[in-house]
This record gives structure tokens, sequence and C-alpha cells, in this order.
């Protein structure tokens, strides 16, 4: 099974796994993926548990993924790729978009999160992010990922508060070589907080005047140091310890 063979801007095909237990579903999301560029869609699972059978047989760039399925279901899916197989990203394409759905899926593993009336356009979009290191989420979504963190108790560091402090003129990383939070640097809370902003990492070394290389050290590092394995944690991390402000609000 396989999409047009275009490629995309980085000259790289994504090989795709699509996961539904609903045939007439699944069949759509390949159709539509099928005739659009920057996709090869290498296998289609029916419920969990074939899906991680296949990636393991496929080694896909990104596996599709529905939640509510049969056997096994899409979080426990996720669990099982992200640990077995890591260089295969995992994006949600659900019905739902409620808080047991979505926090469950990223604490298994998902880089993105769509619901079912994303476009194929938008599809492609989120593929393409979570290969790039980006976060691949409906903008619907990540409004209420951000509302949520927001709204957690501040998850105070042992230098200062969290966002909401940051904002009114708090921590903003380390400077002058201060030790920041869990023993940063000064440029590793940079790479982070743009991180979080959404660039990805060639995009954070063009900022930086860096290599991609050094920006992916500097990554490994951080997220050793402030115990974190993907960047939907490293996200929360910064914002929850003043690295960027909530949306509109600027750091002073």
């Amino acid at each position: 099974m396989s999409g047009r063979n275009a490629q995309h801007d980085n000259g790289r095909v994504a090989r795709v796994i699509v996961a539904d237990d609903q045939s007439m579903v699944r069949e759509g999301i390949v159709l539509v993926l099928g005739l659009l560029p920057g996709i090869e869609v290498v296998g289609a699972a029916r419920d969990g548990e074939e899906a991680v059978a296949l990636t393991a047989e496929l080694a896909p760039d990104v596996v599709l993924m529905d939640l509510r399925m049969p056997r096994c279901d899409g979080v426990e899916a996720t669990r099982r790729i992200r640990s077995e197989h890591p260089d295969t990203e995992v994006v949600v394409l659900t019905t739902y978009a409620d808080d047991d759905s979505l926090f469950p899926a990223l604490r298994a593993g998902a880089r993105g999160y769509l619901t079912k009336d994303a476009g194929g356009e938008e599809i492609v979009r989120a593929v393409h992010d979570v290969l790039d290191g980006r976060a691949g989420l409906a903008p619907a979504v990540q409004r209420r990922l951000l509302e949520q963190l927001m709204a957690q108790p501040q998850g105070r560091s042992p230098f200062r508060g969290g966002p909401a402090e940051a904002a009114q003129g708090g921590w903003r990383g380390p400077q002058h070589g201060e030790s920041g939070p869990d023993g940063l640097t000064e440029r590793e809370a940079e790479v982070l907080g743009l991180v979080a902003d959404g660039l990805s990492n060639q995009e954070v070394a063009r900022r930086l005047g860096i290599s991609t290389a050094t920006v992916k050290t500097h990554i490994n590092n951080l997220f050793a140091k402030i115990g974190v394995r993907d960047r939907v944690q490293a996200v929360r991390y910064a914002y929850q310890h003043g690295l960027v402000a909530p949306p509109g609000e600027t750091i002073t």
C-alpha cells in the first residue's frame, strides 16, 4: 500500500501506518493520504495489537493512531511502540479531544494529536512536524494543553515559581553562567525555551548560529537533567519554570 512518492521539504518521504478499527474510516484516511505529497502509506492496522506488530515489521516513520480500538487501545499501543520502537513517532487521530483521551495519549509518548475533522493537509503537516521534532497538535488541542498547564498548581522549582510569575518579571532562565533549575546551563535553558516556542532543531540552530548536531546534544543533555523523555513533557517543564511566557503575555 503506498501513497504518491512525493518528498517532504527535506527530501524525505514519510512512511506511515494508519491504525483504526473502523474499516471505512481507515480506508478513507489511506485514500486521502495517497493523494497528498510527502506521504507513503505502508500499512493499515485494525487495532492497537496489529499496529504494534506492523510497526515491528515495517519500521514506519509515523503511526496515525486511533484511540478507542479493541484488543489493544491506542494509548497502550502508543506506549508499546514508543518503548519498543523509539524511532517511530505516533500521531493520534481520533474523534475525542477530552482530557481523559488527550493527556494519557501524550503521556504514553504521542507527539501529535488531531481530531478526525482534520483535513488531509493538516494530517500531513502534523506528520512532518513530528518528524522535524515539533509537536503535531491541532490548534484546539494545543490551546487545551496550555490551558491545563496554566490551571495546574504552580510546579515550582527550587528557584522561582511558574509562568505567571515569570510573566510579571520573574525568572527568565540562568544568566551569565548562573545555574538554572536542575542545573541547566544558560544555553540549555535558551534551547529549551525555543523548543517550547515550537521551533524545530533546524530552526533553533539557525536562531542561535550553531549546528543542528549541537542543538541535538543540548536537547539530549537538558532532557536528562530535567527528567523528561519527549518534547511535550519538555514544553510543560518550560512553562512551569518560566522559560516561556503564557500565550498573550511576555516575559520582561
